[in-house]
């Protein structure tokens, strides 16, 4: 006799508890110049979390570099040993000699990665918790990576950065990265103090970077390359164009360890990682052609593997229980105070209430290769190969390799 059928069971939605929250206070990237400049002996006053957090894995260093590399996860370098055999020979050396990575913070993305790299904070103190967020004084959506609308960069984030606080300190300070970066409202709350030096190619990057170390006594050198990121997001990671660049990039990170001066620590990191998403409707779906997503949304913000869903007042519970029903399977999907409570954005205690409001009142982050697009409205996002922007290993892990001279 055959068994009886299983009664017909609904969904169980993803437990928020399962959600891997970022490491923050002692293992993310807004401990890093936080940790690097306390052992240069630069004072940390001021916001939720400044100055008590540190990577305790770390030994000082006079003469500090951060070398940030836009899209390369520490799977990414793990997967690809031939591609990037000077990053791969690190791996080791990560997170002060234990071979660990850290975690970039919620969500894996660039605006908000390089916001708590450069304040040392935390995305619920400094305010840039994802790519597009409502700007509560207005309702809008505001991209906090291309600053669209005009917003007062110090309103938005008022504290000052870490690289402010090591040049009043009397550290030497510097930024050498694309000329184009050096007056983008991002780079002035995030990345400012010190000199910026804009240099093209990604030789003259790394040799001014390493001259700029060796100019001060003590010193604070941050250089970026960002092209890994922008390969992947066009082609994938499958693609000869992301390996080609990964191999150039490999090349760079040892130009530069090569030419430490004395004293020095080099750290090679990213603000996340990324994923390939297939172009099918089951890993990706539109935003915009579903009547139920739709219900009771009046924006729909962050991007595809990290929303901010924004409800038409008083629609916030519905919306919230629609998203769970057709998406808590894919998606960990919280409430704004559910997100906050879990510590997605920062620990208890760290999200602003100025900040509060650019959160969703429904937050969703992938848990499958899946993505929630919005064709109409985000046509050139939707087409990305590569994506990122959740709590998976995938994309919160990142490298921080460390040399030494």
């Amino acid at each position: 006799m055959a068994a009886p059928s299983t009664a017909w069971q609904d969904p169980v939605p993803l437990a928020l508890d399962t959600a891997p929250v970022p490491e923050y206070g002692g293992g993310s990237l807004a401990d890093l110049l936080p940790t690097l400049v306390a052992g240069q002996g630069v004072p940390l006053p001021g916001a939720p979390g400044a100055g008590a957090a540190v990577i305790p894995e770390l030994t000082p260093a006079d003469r500090n570099c951060v070398f940030l590399i836009d899209g390369l996860g520490w799977q990414q370098i793990k997967d690809h040993p031939d591609e990037a055999p000077y990053l791969t020979s690190l791996l080791g050396s990560s997170r002060g000699g234990t071979g660990r990575p850290i975690t970039v913070g919620f969500p894996a993305t660039t605006a908000t990665s390089l916001a708590s790299v450069g304040t040392g904070l935390p995305p619920g103190a400094h305010g840039l918790p994802g790519y597009t967020v409502r700007d509560p004084a207005t309702g809008a959506l505001m991209n906090q990576l291309r600053w669209r609308p005009w917003t007062d960069p110090h309103v938005w984030q008022p504290y000052p950065t870490i690289f402010r606080l090591a040049d009043a300190a009397g550290i030497h300070t510097a930024q050498v990265s694309s000329p184009t970066f050096e007056r983008t409202p991002l780079t002035e709350i995030a990345l400012s103090g010190g000199t910026f030096h804009g240099r093209l190619s990604g030789e003259e990057r790394m040799d001014l970077a390493a001259a700029q170390l060796a100019a001060g006594d003590r010193s604070l050198v941050y250089t970026y390359y960002s092209e890994v990121d922008g390969k992947g997001h066009k082609f994938g990671m499958d693609s000869d164009a992301w390996r080609g660049q990964l191999m150039y990039v490999d090349r760079l990170a040892q130009r530069l360890a090569e030419q430490l001066p004395p004293r020095s620590a080099l750290y090679i990191t990213a603000d996340h990682g990324m994923i390939d998403i297939p172009f099918d409707e089951r890993s990706r779906i539109d935003f915009d052609e579903d009547w139920e997503l739709r219900a009771g949304v009046a924006l729909l913000g962050g991007e595809g593997r990290a929303r901010h869903v924004y409800a038409v007042p008083g629609a916030e519970a519905d919306v919230l229980t629609v998203w769970r029903e057709v998406l808590g399977e894919q998606f960990w999907i919280a409430s704004r105070d559910e997100a906050v409570a879990a510590g997605w954005f920062g620990p208890p205690g760290t999200v602003e209430e100025r900040v509060h409001g650019r959160i969703g009142d429904v937050v969703a982050a992938a848990h499958d290769d899946v993505v929630i697009t919005a064709s109409v409205n985000e046509p050139r996002e939707s087409q990305m190969v590569g994506m990122h922007g959740s709590m998976t290993p995938v994309e919160q892990l990142v490298p921080l390799l460390e040399v030494r001279s």
